[in-house]
């Protein structure tokens, strides 16, 4: 299925201490030294789904078994751990502040060194992400990242995202890699381990293929730029560059180029095929042949006409080796998904770009391309045979709940797979990626038996990619139901355990919204964004009288265009549904029929009282609504309470969560109250009341004394502990939020492509209510500003500092500070101290602890620094509030 994209608000770039623009890396693992509520401790993990969106690239380690990493388009990157028989998410630390950075766009393997691996991330290339995207590179196979960030965007959810891979590791040299960029900016290369980069000026193409230049959403009009890069290994040793690499670019009449003298020189290979996109390009360095997959369009949704070509290197020859030719009638797809059995390299597989009707066809060849057999084929249509069997008793929804006719199946063998790999190290497994999970065979070499059969699986456990929009955790029946992007939702009954179908009868694709009525919560209504173009009988609406488990379709008002927002009475006997494309409309008989309301502006979220079956509440352009009469009619309330809000309500109270803080209002949404500590808020959500508390405990996404995090406050709000860290962000996160009635502490969390994350206290009950926390300024990111600086001072104790003021944010000023090692022998400890003479205050740090009782600031390092050798330097970077004057002077003092 689709990646669904939610929206929030769009933090800006990521703060980071650099000495020099493009060149210094900066490590996102050490915690962020702020004052902050106090964190308690909590155990993170999926709600098992497994899969759920799509998985563009799969890339095998070639010199490691079973290292295989995965990359997704809106949910981050994975390895696999084969004694888990699971995959591991590896930017989890992404927060909101680099929101994009979990859109992948590629992934390198270093063959030689292979705890090192690399990716490049970014999610939009249009307005949409605000961002620049970045290169990360590990040393311990993502378990920890160092960023290198770029100069322009990078777009792992734009189209053309599943051509590649752009990144590549030289095979013979680890410390050259190349990377190529969308949007016009070319070819890009490292030779110190991804630590800087350059353009390759050299490169004579950077692309000029866009889907859609008028699109006037800006989605469709980017240059897919350079789409992969492969090395020849045969071309070079151990130590030295290789000599011969091939680059891909999205540029219909010259799609190939290659350098034969380690990337000083570039040509257009001659001869070349044209008229078509190279998706994908694979090397035979035994045989001396380049191979390439190529469709009329960069995918993934679509591609109509293409071929597979391969070129001899020794003798300059193209010869088309495609399955299907494009000139054949019987074509009506492109290739992309292509893939070599490094054991055996006359054998490849390639699949179709893009097959949907009646399913993707894999093609398989042990001669080079000469010749191929198809994985399934037509024995008198609509009859098929196929050569494989499909087990999806691990992820039973992958049939989608359709019982399809012939010549289609279900479930489906793939489709939009652009990704496809043969394990080099095992010629019978392969894996490739779907729009909605990854799937795998063990036994593939059956296929070339006369009358075996392989048999093909989903291996996605731990790889979650849903869009999350809703979330309700009732006080009976299952522990949570959720409404989903692309396969709609489920009904959890249990946590740890992949659910055996989606949502159903009606089947509305993306559900938008989900209620269920607080004193019968067996009965619940959902609504989504069906397409009803393609059946006419679709109504968007579903409603539900045993706690989610079975669905009947009610009925629509004329004129509704999408799910929009939904609630029932607490006693079910009302309904109010905001759905896109017509207003407000209220419904006495479960959604059987519906009246318009009046009072309430179109398009208002709604949302029911917890408490009075006859009031329900919706919000508007900061302004609360609110019904005495089961959502007959509105009246206008208070209003003023900021954008980007979410309506939330418990017992008889109503919250507002916005960009403007977190309100809470005890007089049915007449006045509000402003809770000071939360500058801001993404959601807010409820569950069970703390021991000896009868209010439900308060969840929060937002920003809590300058700290942006999940809060938990037991005390309505008075004070909040942090229960997420830095290494579990999520990104986007927050679009649902809900704590569970049944189990103190628990919270489920919904995120914009790494699922439904479920959290549980790991400490002991708590015996009182948190304190206050310390007051911080606000984070936020800086822009360019003014640089005024100290004169450098050394210490007595062997070392000098340098303070720097490097831009300015809405509050104050971003600056760092450069500690000298001027001693003899290393260091590990270090003290730097300046006194401010106009007021300003650090209120975040990077690089060590502080404290400031007054004007005077004191940091000291802390461990993750490491040894300071002798002349060597290390940088710490700040927000400070106040002007950006700086210090007249900074001391540092060995300690």
């Amino acid at each position: 299925m689709r990646s669904t994209r939610t929206w929030g608000p769009a933090l800006a770039a990521a703060v980071v201490a650099a000495a020099a623009a493009l060149t210094v890396l900066a490590p996102p693992s050490p915690a962020l030294h702020a004052a902050a509520a106090p964190s308690d401790a909590y155990n993170w993990r999926n709600v098992r789904i497994d899969g759920g969106g799509f998985v563009p690239g799969i890339v095998f380690n070639p010199g490691q078994r079973d290292l295989i990493y995965a990359r997704t388009d809106i949910g981050g990157a994975y390895r696999w751990n084969a004694g888990t028989g699971s995959w591991t998410p590896l930017l989890d630390w992404v927060g909101w502040d680099r929101w994009g950075w979990n859109g992948v766009l590629s992934i390198a393997a270093d063959p030689v060194q292979t705890n090192r691996v690399y990716a490049a991330v970014g999610m939009y290339t249009n307005s949409w992400d605000p961002n620049n995207g970045a290169i990360l590179r590990s040393t311990d196979r993502g378990t920890t990242w160092s960023a290198y960030p770029l100069p322009f965007k990078v777009g792992g959810n734009m189209p053309g995202r599943g051509q590649g891979e752009r990144l590549a590791v030289d095979p013979n040299d680890g410390r050259i890699l190349y990377f190529g960029a969308e949007g016009g900016n070319g070819l890009w290369r490292s030779t110190d381990y991804g630590a800087s980069w350059a353009r390759v000026t050299a490169f004579p193409n950077a692309g000029n293929y866009a889907q859609d230049p008028s699109d006037p959403n800006g989605y469709l009009t980017g240059n897919q730029g350079v789409t992969w890069v492969e090395f020849d290994p045969s071309t070079g040793s151990a130590g030295s560059a290789t000599r011969t690499i091939y680059v891909g670019v999205a540029d219909k009449q010259n799609p190939v180029y290659r350098s034969t003298d380690a990337g000083a020189t570039w040509q257009r290979i001659p001869d070349q095929p044209t008229g078509y996109l190279a998706h994908k390009a694979v090397i035979d360095p035994a045989g001396g042949f380049l191979y390439i997959a190529t469709s009329d369009t960069g995918g993934p949704y679509d591609g109509g006409k293409g071929d597979v070509w391969k070129l001899s290197r020794s003798t300059g020859a193209w010869t088309r080796v495609s399955p299907v030719p494009s000139t054949s009638a019987d074509a009506y797809y492109g290739y992309s998904g292509l893939t070599i059995d490094r054991a055996n390299p006359g054998t490849l597989v390639v699949a179709t770009q893009i097959s949907w009707w009646p399913d993707v066809i894999f093609f398989r060849t042990r001669d080079g391309g000469a010749t191929w057999s198809r994985v399934w084929d037509f024995n008198g249509y609509p009859n098929r045979v196929n050569r494989y069997t499909m087990d999806i008793s691990a992820n039973p929804w992958l049939d989608f709940n359709t019982a399809p006719s012939a010549p289609e199946q279900t479930p489906k063998l793939g489709w939009m797979t652009e990704s496809l790999e043969i394990d080099p190290f095992d010629s019978n497994r392969m894996l490739y990626g779907t729009g909605a999970t990854v799937y795998a065979t063990t036994n593939l070499t059956a296929w070339d038996t006369a009358s075996g059969t392989f048999t093909v699986r989903p291996m996605a456990r731990g790889l979650e990619e849903t869009a999350v929009l809703d979330l309700a955790s009732p006080p009976s029946g299952a522990p949570l139901v959720s409404a989903l992007g692309d396969i709609g939702g489920f009904r959890h009954d249990d946590l740890t355990a992949v659910p055996s179908s989606f949502h159903d009868t009606p089947n509305l694709g993306s559900n938008t919204s989900l209620d269920f009525a607080e004193a019968n919560p067996s009965v619940m209504v959902r609504v989504g964004n069906g397409d009803r173009a393609a059946n006419p009988n679709l109504n968007r609406i579903g409603v539900s009288t045993d706690g989610g488990r079975t669905w009947y379709q009610g009925q629509e008002p004329g004129g509704v265009t999408g799910g929009g927002t939904v609630a029932v009475s607490t006693d079910a006997s009302a309904m109010v549904w905001s759905p896109q494309g017509v207003g407000v409309h209220y419904s006495t008989s479960r959604g059987s029929s519906w009246s318009p309301s009046s009072g309430i502006p179109a398009g208002a979220l709604v949302e029911a009282s917890r408490s009075n079956a006859s009031r329900f509440f919706g919000y508007a352009a900061g302004r609360v609504y609110a019904s005495t009469d089961g959502g007959r009619t509105f009246t206008g309330g208070a209003s003023g309470l900021g954008d980007g809000a979410k309506l939330k309500t418990v017992g008889g109270d109503v919250w507002v969560a916005g960009t403007a803080g977190l309100y809470r209002s005890t007089d049915n949404g007449t006045t509000f109250g402003r809770l000071a500590s939360v500058s801001s808020a993404v959601n807010v959500g409820f569950g069970k009341a703390a021991p000896g508390r009868s209010y439900p405990a308060v969840f929060l996404v937002g920003t809590v004394d300058g700290v942006r995090g999940v809060f938990r406050s037991d005390d309505t709000g008075a004070s909040w502990v942090r229960i997420n860290d830095d290494q579990h962000q999520y990104g986007n996160a927050g679009e649902a939020l809900t704590g569970d009635p049944r189990v103190f502490g628990r919270v489920y969390l919904g995120t914009n492509g790494r699922g439904i994350l479920v959290a549980d206290r790991t400490g002991p009950e708590p015996t009182a209510s948190p304190t206050s926390s310390p007051t911080a300024s606000p984070t936020a990111s800086p822009t360019a500003g003014p640089t005024p600086t100290a004169t450098p001072t050394t210490g007595p104790g062997g070392c000098s500092a340098t303070y720097r003021v490097t831009g300015s944010w809405p509050g104050g000023f971003q600056g760092e500070v450069t500690v000298r090692n001027t001693g003899s022998t290393s260091t590990t400890t270090w003290t730097v101290t300046w006194t401010y003479a106009d007021g300003q205050r650090i209120s975040q740090l990077w690089g060590g602890d502080y404290t400031q009782p007054a004007a005077t600031v004191t940091v000291r390092n802390t461990s993750w620094n490491g040894s300071l050798a002798p002349n060597a330097t290390t940088t710490f970077g700040f927000l400070g509030s106040g002007s950006t004057t700086a210090p007249s002077t900074v001391t540092c003092q060995r300690t």
